[in-house]
């Protein structure tokens, strides 16, 4: 037995499964609130796909970001929180290590869109706020369309060398009850700046430099005296800052507490169940960003109401106005 076999052989008795010793009725409403959270998250962000791809007023450059996060956290729901909620109420992964390579692919994959198509929102609206006239005439929604598809075959190159070159496959079939990725220190570095440092960077100054342009525009509206258009400004300016602020803060406290496992050590250092919530953390960002949106938005909650009462069936209903 090699040394490879006998680290993967102590992973696997430390994550023994334990025996079940929920009652039944706590067992129960344990697979309910599971099944609410992913009809959250998927219902919701299918009301934002529907209403951005439906509503011709909404065919803008941003919104096709937004539809683009509103896919991958959607996918998210389907395919990444069931399996983690069932594999967190079971205290044991209960399928089989071919799945769970597809779990841990599927799981990095949408997750890193889903940061990454933050990122690029907080890249693009920066870039409407600083540059208005060339981002009118050079940004179009096909291209925009463009950038999100480049990304996307981007993030799924990435997640695949990152987990073929680690060795990772070989150590999934090795250890039954459980199924988890584990990197050597040089990958777990790269996936730490690309996944989490990258993003969160760009996010978070692109987005206090949209403040500090914000408050430029207020403060040269003021001295052109236009009283209403003052007015105006700094509440559409608060609105803004204060939905942005909340995404930003919702976003990074959903990643920050998976990000310190990394840096503190992988995941073989730490509980198998400390990991699991705040692994299940990264994934709730999906569930909550539609919730967000219809708490914030105008728009969102009129396509709703007007997607709930059947009326984007009606004839010429995507020409009506949502805004």
């Amino acid at each position: 037995m090699n040394l490879t076999e006998i680290n993967q052989t102590d992973q696997c008795l430390r994550f023994s499964c334990p025996e079940r010793s929920v009652p039944t009725a706590v067992y129960v409403l344990l697979y309910v609130c599971a099944a609410a959270v992913v009809l959250l998250t998927v219902c919701g962000n299918l009301l934002i796909i529907i209403s951005v791809c439906h509503f011709k007023q909404l065919h803008t450059p941003t919104n096709m970001l937004i539809l683009s996060l509103a896919v991958s956290d959607c996918l998210v729901g389907v395919f990444v929180i069931p399996v983690s909620l069932i594999w967190m109420i079971e205290s044991c992964w209960i399928f089989n290590a071919v799945y769970c390579v597809c779990f841990i692919l599927m799981s990095y994959f949408l997750t890193n869109a889903s940061i990454f198509n933050v990122a690029l929102i907080a890249v693009d609206r920066y870039f409407a706020l600083s540059n208005p006239f060339l981002y009118s005439n050079t940004l179009s929604v096909n291209i925009m369309c463009m950038v999100a598809s480049c990304t996307w075959f981007g993030i799924l190159f990435y997640n695949v060398a990152l987990q073929y070159f680690n060795g990772y496959y070989a150590s999934v079939m090795t250890c039954p009850g459980h199924c988890f990725l584990v990197l050597d220190e040089i990958w777990s570095l790269v996936d730490l700046l690309m996944s989490f440092v990258l993003p969160c960077a760009v996010i978070v100054i692109l987005y206090v430099l949209v403040f500090v342009i914000a408050q430029k525009h207020a403060t040269a509206i003021r001295e052109l005296n236009a009283h209403t258009r003052v007015t105006d400004s700094m509440k559409s300016e608060r609105k803004a800052a204060k939905v942005l602020g909340i995404l930003v803060s919702v976003f990074l406290g959903c990643l920050f507490p998976y990000f310190i496992y990394t840096v503190l050590g992988s995941v073989t250092e730490i509980e198998m169940g400390s990991f699991q919530k705040v692994l299940l953390l990264v994934y709730l960002n999906s569930t909550i960003n539609p919730v967000i949106y219809a708490l914030f938005y105008s728009w969102f909650r009129k396509c709703v109401r007007l997607t709930l009462t059947l009326q984007i069936f009606n004839t010429d209903s995507a020409l009506m106005s949502v805004l």
